[in-house]
């Protein structure tokens, strides 16, 4: 069986020592007392939730899955999975960044991180139940009616209602201007929704008492494409005015998804039979308001398979010290055994080191991004928002995509760590393999969001945030630049940082006259960019490290630290020239094979 420790040790280190997040809040009014023990108790206690509550419902809610009542159209949640969301209500962990104004905590956004990377380690399957909910109250609170937010809002941070996004359709997924989800009218002001939705993560179970839907649909005279798209609130019961709960809705479950992974979430489809909803913002303006829900989960995405990289390598890294198997090449280790333990081969550390860089560096990112977004929303000066929004924007993509591609493949060498007694079911390793296969398809898949980045983000501001970016590196460059300890650091970040600016400019000019030029190279961009942005935060990692270590800090997470991003700048950063000669061999290989794909 597996086990799973939080990491409130790497966690503290990159909040308090590199990010240093209390010096931040003190420039933001609204978190100015937030300091690093009311952090560290709640991360603390959000760890105990996360390994003693939800991690111990993961097996058995995967071996379960939901089950639907046909003729109810209810769905049940696996055994303790509602026992388990009404401890983590009790506990006031949904309202835990909510706005005080709805009954939330108001802590930071990065502190929230924390808790829902420890809940996705735990149990991935279980936390896309609250956190669907957390998406819907973000776009509510920016685009919803005052009257709108005193009736859903309230429920939403304290959990006693939960919430899902409603989006996908049979005949389309990524490409919402084809759905054909009809609104129409009626004389109260509400709108009658009916069509079909599918793979509607947490879209209907019996762990909360209302379910609130936000679904995209189409007005009768809404234009053809994305820019005929309107959102709708549409509750699974009909809320009074009093906010007691009404009728039914006529929003059902019609079938779920029998699915590779995540069985314990309700991956429904949903049939919306003249349902009522109300409007959320502009009619024909909903997928802009949806985008702020979109982009919440696209974050969550790439926290989900952190989750997931940081318990496989802990169960990897516990298996391969017990299991032995063959002698060491370089000589007997463990003379008292018949076998050395694994983890003397190259090869196991190889795999090991591979998913414990991809899991500090997806934490570094992380956190970095929720520290943007707490600066975006509450700091004072204008100028830093707009450039913590720009920035977050395009970082969004790479959590997203990075973060996932990186975990499924840590995933799969911390299950072949185990080798065959991997592949069975009893280790737990066979199940965090297939968790982390959705997370790089749902939420608009990578290359989706490898387009998104290079096309839209990168190129469609000529580099302009790419080299916001590019400023911080080269601040890093500029104060340790001359340190030799830092060398090895250093150097690698800032030849790739100069090669940046050539390969996207040589790559926006390919684009400009033949677009399938982007397309053919953007997949490889992103991962490029990533390999970046994580040399960025390895080499802030080991400058706080050696400043440690040269100050007489015996603590051997230092020193770990330093291994750790070695290792990383010698084995993982290199595939970044392999990728930039793949990019720059054009679209022609991709386009011009008619007989090939024949």
């Amino acid at each position: 069986m597996p086990t799973y420790n939080p990491p409130l040790r790497d966690m503290q280190f990159l909040m308090h020592e590199v990010f240093k997040v209390s010096d931040e809040f003190k420039a933001l009014p609204k978190h100015a007392d937030v300091d690093a023990d009311t952090i560290n108790a709640v991360l603390e206690e959000a760890g105990k939730f996360a390994a003693e509550v939800t991690f111990p419902l993961n097996i058995s809610g995967d071996e379960e899955g939901c089950t639907l009542d046909r003729a109810t159209h209810e769905v049940k949640a696996p055994k303790g999975f509602k026992e388990a969301y009404a401890q983590y209500v009790e506990g006031g962990w949904p309202a835990l960044s909510c706005d005080p104004e709805y009954g939330g905590q108001g802590l930071p956004f990065v502190v929230n991180q924390c808790l829902y990377e420890m809940l996705n380690s735990a149990n991935q399957a279980w936390t896309m139940y609250p956190g669907l909910s957390h998406g819907a109250y973000e776009c509510l609170h920016a685009h919803g009616t005052e009257e709108q937010k005193k009736t859903y809002l309230t429920k939403l941070t304290s959990g006693e209602w939960t919430g899902t996004m409603c989006l996908t359709e049979a005949h389309c997924g990524t490409d919402l201007g084809m759905l054909r989800t009809k609104a129409e009218p009626q004389p109260d002001g509400t709108y009658k929704i009916t069509g079909n939705k599918i793979f509607i993560s947490a879209g209907e179970h019996d762990m909360a008492a209302n379910i609130v839907h936000l679904v995209l649909a189409r007005l009768p005279d809404a234009p053809a494409g994305s820019k005929g798209i309107s959102l709708f609130i549409v509750p699974k019961y009909h809320v009074n005015a009093d906010g007691s709960l009404g009728a039914r809705n006529p929003v059902f479950c019609g079938g779920l998804e029998h699915k590779m992974g995540i069985h314990g979430n309700a991956t429904a489809q949903i049939n919306l039979d003249g349902a009522t909803g109300t409007l959320v913002g502009a009619p024909n303006k909903g997928l802009a308001a949806m985008f702020v829900m979109m982009n919440a989960a696209r974050l969550g995405v790439g926290n989900q398979s952190l989750g997931l990289t940081e318990v496989a390598y802990q169960n990897a890294l516990a298996y391969a010290k017990d299991r032995i198997q063959m002698r060491s090449l370089s000589g007997v280790k463990a003379k008292d055994k018949p076998a050395d333990p694994i983890i003397v081969h190259p090869d196991v550390r190889k795999m090991l080191l591979t998913a414990k860089a991809y899991a500090e560096g997806g934490r570094a990112l992380a956190i970095f991004c929720t520290l943007l977004l707490d600066k975006e929303l509450n700091h004072p000066d204008e100028k830093v928002r707009t450039d913590s929004g720009e920035l977050v924007a395009m970082l969004t993509p790479i959590v997203k995509a990075f973060l996932t591609d990186n975990g499924y493949q840590a995933t799969t060498m911390c299950q072949q760590v185990f080798g065959g007694h991997g592949y069975i079911k009893e280790w737990g390793m066979e199940q965090f393999v297939r968790d982390a296969r959705i997370n790089m398809i749902y939420e608009g898949t990578n290359t989706v969001q490898s387009l998104d980045l290079l096309g839209r983000k990168i190129l469609g501001n000529n580099g302009a945030t790419l080299k916001k970016f590019g400023k911080l590196v080269a601040k890093l460059v500029e104060e340790e630049g001359v340190n030799e300890k830092m060398a090895e650091f250093i150097n690698p970040v800032a030849y790739l940082g100069d090669q940046m600016t050539k390969f996207t400019t040589e790559i926006g000019f390919k684009g400009f006259q033949n677009a399938d030029e982007v397309g053919a190279a953007a997949v490889d961009y992103l991962r490029v960019a990533g390999h970046l942005v994580f040399g960025y935060f390895f080499a802030r990692m080991a400058q706080v490290a050696l400043r440690e270590i040269a100050a007489g800090n015996t603590d051997p997470f230092y020193q770990a630290k330093l291994q750790t991003a070695r290792f990383y700048f010698a084995k993982l950063f290199p595939e970044t020239a392999m990728l930039m000669r793949t990019a720059r061999t054009g679209s022609k290989v991709l386009m011009d094979t008619e007989l090939a794909l024949a």
